[in-house]
């Protein structure tokens, strides 16, 4: 598994936008989850972002956050998440992204939490709730254990706090579509291509655009406008908890064949730094 920056040079020079399907951990259950993984890794997958349930999850919009119940409600918690991670990360191309809130962190300890990611496979982390103003001191530990922090530019952000969280942001920047939690939506909003514009006059770091991603028409319009990465959740999260496990994990390979289809078919538009 590489490093999540190293990830995207390598996009870049293929002239290729990436591929970012998130999952919560857990739901329907963790054998699923680790299966869900190898699927994704081997359908289109560029980087893989896992979710560990957390009892209020404010980032998260009905679907994720009706995961995360079912998950927590099984048992699942961040030491069962680690411990299936570490069997499966072994076999992963996929750089894994682990998206878990602050209160957990601070819970087990800045140093521990990152030790025992670390040893599970995990190379990089996002965390919805983290105050800008406290990031260095988790991106600073991050770095020790080889785990970069990504860091998110949401519809609200002023230019000066575009231009420190670009400043801070590791392996790539989390552009939220839209100003509210996770979800399907139709259509993306115009406004996402004016900051990705923006933020391309700001930094040259690959830009992710996620919330509100849910098809392949959405996909590819963000790509056209120059997103580095798209990131997909509540799409893949419902369709793994639909049906039985076997029918779920056939779903998941169908939406990200289909996602990674849309992203590298030619088309029209803005292109990013690497494009």
């Amino acid at each position: 598994m590489t490093a999540i920056s190293h990830c995207f040079k390598s996009l870049r020079d293929r002239r290729q936008c990436a591929l970012i399907p998130f999952i919560t951990a857990g739901d329907p259950d963790l054998e699923t989850t680790a299966a869900a993984l190898q699927v994704l890794d081997r359908h289109g997958a560029d980087l893989i972002e896992l979710g560990v349930p957390y009892s209020d999850p404010l980032a998260d919009g009905p679907v994720i956050q009706a995961a995360a119940t079912r998950a927590l409600q099984k048992g699942t918690r961040l030491e069962s998440v680690l411990e299936m991670l570490q069997a499966v990360s072994p076999s992963l191309q996929a750089p894994v992204i682990l998206f878990t809130y602050y209160n957990p962190i601070l819970y087990r300890g800045i140093e521990q939490f990152f030790k025992q990611i670390a040893s599970a496979g995990v190379r990089g982390l996002v965390v919805p709730d983290l105050p800008l103003e406290e990031a260095d001191e988790l991106i600073q530990a991050a770095a020790a254990w080889g785990i970069e922090v990504i860091l998110l530019v949401a519809p609200t952000s002023s230019k000066e706090r575009i231009e420190a969280i670009a400043r801070q942001s590791q392996g790539f920047i989390y552009l939220v579509s839209v100003t509210g939690v996770t979800g399907m939506r139709s259509q993306l909003q115009l406004r996402v291509k004016d900051l990705l514009i923006d933020l391309r006059n700001i930094t040259d770091k690959p830009i992710g655009i996620g919330f509100g991603i849910s098809g392949s028409e959405q996909a590819h319009q963000a790509r056209d406008w120059g997103a580095d990465a798209v990131i997909v959740g509540s799409a893949f999260v419902k369709r793994l908890a639909d049906g039985t496990s076997t029918q779920g994990l056939q779903a998941v390979e169908a939406l990200c064949r289909d996602l990674k289809a849309a992203i590298t078919q030619k088309g029209s538009g803005v292109r990013g730094q690497g494009f």
